[in-house]
């Protein structure tokens, strides 16, 4: 990569990482990137409202490849001392989206002044964090016939700089599951009187260890309870109404749904035998991030090409990606690249994106047009 091109992408994540702002508020950071690519490049920018992609045409080409960044930040305080810090209390860059984008725009830096014979879109996404973010641009797939996507994360607990792919599902579906449970309140000293939540939701938490089994299921499957919202803080009332919050997860999205059914099924029945209303509400949905080998063997080639460090996975990470929903579309890969074994992760107060990591995935997404 070079220098100039490296400082002006660096520079560009500082001021990402001092404007953070949250899925799908993304207004500054989207026109900020797009200024940036408008000074320093001739690509054609199409702007989509909240999201936007470059593109750069070849002569001749018959293949339109894609790379795609997310950009919004987490609702997190910043407690570290940096010259770049947000400014923002309550919002930071604490996954790395801010170098993800520079990644991108430095990478379309390069495409502009050095060329390529395919024609190359660079996909801008927000809302990453609350999985509804890709959703909002696949067309983009369709109307460009997209040929072949990827994309990358930074990932501590990975080799410092060494690409770590995996074939097929490389990230797990998950979504965000509450069950509101809702009976008659009464005095607390005539319990008989009144329909309490907390026995039936007690009895779903106790449940869960079934629902998920590893002798049950072809691959993991995850229950995590995160919240349990039961009656009013009055000694005086007996409970009325409640909220279970869980993340479901699972490796695979079929299993996914059945953990989902199970969990709504066993709620009615609780319901009905308790005299309750029930109902379900879902967020933060993401599809499994499946790779096609096709697009994974490129990355093998592009690393061993030219250099680059990368290690074979042996499983899919916990964590979930809404890239997914473009390789349901067409081939594509999503790879990580290391941010040091003992490197604070993702989603904690101590991380900051590694700046190197930049031109490790500028490298890798120049080493792939060739392929």
């Amino acid at each position: 990569m070079k220098s100039l091109n490296f400082d002006l992408a660096k520079q560009l994540r500082h001021e990402l990482h001092q404007h953070p702002e949250l899925s799908n508020e993304e207004v500054w950071t989207k026109q900020h990137l797009v200024n940036f690519l408008k000074t320093y490049t001739n690509l054609e920018i199409v702007d989509k409202g909240k999201w936007f992609y470059a593109i750069y045409y070849a002569k001749s080409a018959t293949q339109n490849i894609a790379f795609r960044a997310d950009f919004d930040a987490l609702p997190m305080d910043e407690v570290i001392d940096l010259p770049w810090a947000s400014q923002f209390p309550g919002k930071a860059h604490k996954c790395g989206h801010d170098g993800h984008a520079a990644t991108l725009a430095g990478f379309a830096l390069e495409v502009d002044q050095m060329g390529a014979d395919k024609n190359i879109f660079f996909l801008f996404q927000p809302a990453e964090e609350t999985g509804d973010g890709a959703i909002q641009c696949v067309d983009f797939i369709k109307e460009h016939n997209i040929d072949e996507i990827f994309a990358y994360h930074n990932m501590s607990g990975l080799a410092y700089k060494t690409v770590g792919i995996i074939d097929g599902t490389a990230l797990c579906a998950s979504k965000g599951m509450t069950i509101h449970m809702e009976g008659s309140p009464t005095h607390a000293s005539q319990p008989e009187k009144g329909i309490n939540p907390a026995f039936a939701i007690a009895n779903i938490v106790q449940a869960i260890p079934d629902f998920t089994a590893p002798e049950r299921h072809n691959g993991l499957v995850l229950c995590t309870v995160v919240h349990i919202d039961v009656g009013e803080n009055a000694f005086g009332i007996a409970a009325s109404k409640g909220d279970l919050r869980l993340t479901i997860r699972a490796l695979y999205e079929e299993e996914l749904n059945t953990l989902q059914d199970n969990l709504e099924h066993f709620a009615k029945v609780q319901a009905q035998q308790y005299g309750l209303q029930v109902s379900f509400h879902y967020n933060d949905e993401f599809p499994e991030t499946v790779n096609h080998k096709e697009s994974v063997d490129k990355i093998r080639c592009a690393a061993k090409s030219e250099g680059i460090a990368f290690v074979e996975l042996s499983e899919a990470f916990r964590g979930s990606e809404d890239f997914g929903h473009f390789t349901k579309l067409t081939k594509g890969a999503y790879c990580f690249i290391g941010n040091g074994e003992d490197y604070p992760h993702v989603h904690t107060h101590e991380y900051d994106f590694r700046d190197e990591l930049i031109e490790s995935g500028v490298e890798l997404f120049k080493a792939l047009i060739k392929y």
